[in-house]
This record gives C-alpha cells, structure tokens and sequence, in this order.
C-alpha cells in the first residue's frame, strides 16, 4: 500500500486529502510545517509527496530540495502561488508536478496514481554487505546492526563512493560531485576531515571501506 506525505498547515484541506486519500487505498501522514514535514519523512518515509509552497517556518521549494538531495520520491506541489515564476521554481526545486488551488480531487488521484507507478519502476537504493545497511530512500542507515546517524554530506559521500566501488575518486571529482551543486566552497582539508568522519561512523578494525590513495583521492573497497 503507498504511503502519501501531506504537507500543508491548512487544517481542513489537510484533512480533506487525507481522507480522499484514505478512501482510495492510500496510507496517509500529514505535517503542517517543514520542520515536522522532515522529521516525519526521516522517520516514515513517503512514496509521493503532495506539498504545499507556503509554510509556517519556510517555503516547500526548499524542502522539495531537501527531499530530492537524498531521495527520488516524487513530490507534487499543491499551492495557491499560481504566477508562472513559481511554477517555475517548483520544478526547478525538483517537482515532477505543480498544481494550483482550487483544483480537482479526481484529477489529483489520477495524479498521484501516475506518480506512483512511475515511481515503483525506480531502482530502491540500497548498500549492504552484513555489516553495514544503507538505505539512501529513507536516508537511514546501520552499522553492525544498530541505527547510525549520518549527516546530509556524509550520505551523499556514502552514495557516490559505493555507486563507484572500486574506482579510484580524484579529489578534484569528490569536490566538484559533492560540494560544487550546493554551492559551498571547500578545499582538500574540508574533504578530508568529513572522510574521516564518516570513518569514524562506519568502519571498524575488521570492516574498513574508504582507501586512501595517497596524493591523488580515495576508493571504495571492493568487496
């Protein structure tokens, strides 16, 4: 049964979807601030997000961001903002799509009906080798058994190194991969620091992952 995330402080719309939802099969879970939408969706997962643009503490774009840096689910927007400029930005942001309000509760099923079969023909994607378990949809992760709490960078380190297993990463590529879309500027030191600190979290004496190749990057061991 799929799982719909609701994010949208407006109490009786919310409530409203909710139960149109309900009615047509769906496993339902609201939020009505970004903040719970995130702590939720850490927690819970979705596998459609319907998200509203204006928020109590933030606007959806950025959360749409947020989700889409760490996870493919599909995320459409359900908002009053109906300029063209903010249609732009949602897509920009990552939506697959953006409806305005009012709007049709059966055109909105179809809609989510659609995202939902195309989002069961991605690929989950998950790590796991007995020790250490990665799901990078839920952005959850576990080593030796027990939950380990990562950071957004170290997942995205975590991802990229082992869709790459085996191939020797410069550090000019983990830079440019994992630092230059956020816009952020960081050196060779920045990127050895958060290296071992992921480290720290995920290897122990018999399980060690990240090789340094000294003066050129790093790889991930094969298993």
């Amino acid at each position: 049964m799929k799982k719909i995330l609701i994010v949208e402080d407006d109490r009786e719309l919310k409530e409203g979807i909710c139960y149109t939802l309900q009615k047509a099969g769906y496993l339902t879970e609201s939020a009505d601030s970004v903040q719970n939408a995130k702590t939720l969706f850490l927690k819970e997962g979705a596998d459609v997000i319907l998200l509203d643009v204006n928020l109590p503490d933030g606007e959806g774009f950025d959360f749409c961001k947020w989700v889409k840096e760490r996870t493919p689910v599909p995320v459409l927007f359900l908002t009053a903002r109906d300029l063209e400029e903010d249609a732009l930005c949602g897509y920009e942001a990552g939506a697959e799509d953006y409806v305005t309000k009012p709007f049709s509760m059966k055109i909105l099923l179809k809609k989510i009906d659609v995202l939902c079969r195309n989002g069961s023909r991605q690929e989950h994607r998950c790590f796991e080798d007995g020790f250490l378990r990665v799901d990078f949809d839920a952005a959850r992760a576990w080593v030796g058994g027990k939950e380990c709490v990562l950071t957004p960078t170290e997942f995205r380190m975590l991802r990229y190194f082992t869709e790459n297993a085996g191939v020797l990463l410069t550090y000019s590529v983990l830079l440019e991969k994992l630092w230059d879309s956020t816009g952020a500027y960081v050196d060779k030191h920045t990127l050895a620091v958060n290296v071992n600190r992921l480290r720290k979290k995920i290897e122990d004496e018999e399980h060690r992952y990240i090789l340094n190749v000294y003066g050129m990057g790093y790889q991930w061991a094969e298993a």
